[in-house]
Formats: structure tokens, sequence, C-alpha cells
């Protein structure tokens, strides 16, 4: 199995969690995305949309985060990611995607880029968009896990799900242009529980080979 990334790619980081949660062996394959290497043919070969990450499992070429993590959660079914009845997935899997689509889009480096190369935004006004997005996003976050029964020490109950593998990069980025975090304590809290996990701590950026301080 291997695995394109790129370190501090939250979308990368959300795989690598879930196959460090089911104890999956991978070969790390760098993509340095700031200097543009996502965009040469060498890469093009690999993915016809030109993101990370991209996972080949012998034959299967797969993009989109929450599309592999759905797979390997199929293929390789310990521990569960998407665990209990319909409702209770349909629960984990809201809560991802309102971190994976309601947040994250607006942020990525495509995005950031956009804005000061093509729009001419500054830089602290890049970093304020950055912040409000973020800030408001978790913010609805924290109103779900802080009110709805179904929270435990993670997002679903006292295991790690789906929804948590989507969180915690989030948080790492958040925590990088010095985003307020007190406004979201049942977050922190839950982001505090998964990052006392070896997984969690074998999948973070600085464990990635390709990390840059």
């Amino acid at each position: 199995m291997e695995l394109y990334s790129y370190f501090r790619s939250s979308a990368s980081f959300r795989v690598r969690i879930a196959l460090e949660l089911k104890g999956l062996a991978y070969d790390y394959r760098p993509v340095h995305l700031p200097r543009g290497e996502q965009l040469g043919a060498a890469y093009a070969a690999v993915s016809a949309t030109a993101l990370v990450p991209q996972l080949i499992d012998g034959e299967v070429s797969l993009g989109q985060s929450l599309a592999i993590i759905e797979y390997l959660d199929e293929s390789h079914p310990e521990p569960p990611l998407l665990p209990g009845s319909a409702i209770e997935r349909a629960r984990i899997r809201s809560i991802a995607l309102d971190i994976a689509c309601e947040i994250h889009p607006l942020n990525n480096l495509r995005v950031l880029r956009y804005l000061v190369r093509e729009l001419k935004v500054g830089e602290e006004p890049k970093n304020a968009w950055y912040r409000h997005w973020v800030e408001q996003g978790l913010a609805a976050v924290e109103r779900r896990l802080a009110a709805e029964p179904q929270t435990g020490r993670h997002c679903h109950g006292d295991t790690p799900t789906l929804a948590d593998c989507v969180l915690v990069p989030q948080i790492f980025n958040a925590r990088r242009f010095d985003c307020r975090l007190d406004h979201v304590p049942t977050v922190m809290r839950v982001f505090d529980a998964c990052m006392a996990l070896p997984a969690f701590q074998r999948a973070q950026p600085s464990a990635c080979p390709d990390f840059e301080a």
C-alpha cells in the first residue's frame, strides 16, 4: 500500500490517522505542494486531480480522503471507523462533513494562494479570512458535540471514528494560523483525547518523513 501525502496536508493527515488506527503498513510517497510537485508530469500519472492524498492499494487507486477512509474501513473492518447503526454512522459522517466540506475548502492552500496571487489580498487579510472561517466552523462543531448525547470521549462514543480523523488535522491547522480555540472547549477535549493515543501521534505532521519545521 502506498500513500501520496504532504506532511502539512490536513486531508492526507486524515488518511494517515486511519491507517495508523487500523495498524496498516504503507509506503509514504511525499508530494511537496508548495513547490508544485503535484502539478508535474510524474504525479499526473498517479492522480488526475493533482491533489493529495492518493492511495494505491494493488490495482486500486483512490483520491479524496473521506472516500479513502471508507474504503479502508470496508476492506479492513477492524477497528471500525464507522461503527453502530445507520443513524450512528450518519452522525459520524455528518460531523466529518461539517469540517471537510464547510471549513477545509475555504482555507486550503489553493484558495489561500488564489487570494494572494490573483486577488492581491495581503498577508494579514488572508490570515483573517482563514481565522474567520475556521473559528466560525469549529463553533458549529462545538455546538453539536456539546449538545448531542452521543458525544463521548471522542466525537462519537469513546473510541475514535471517521469524525475524529477529520477533526484533529483541522485543529493542527487552526493552531498554525493562531485561531482562537477557547470558544470550543468540547472540541479541544476531544482533540486532547485523540492526541493521547499513539496512532494519532504517529500520524501527525512532525512524524512524517517529509516534515519541515
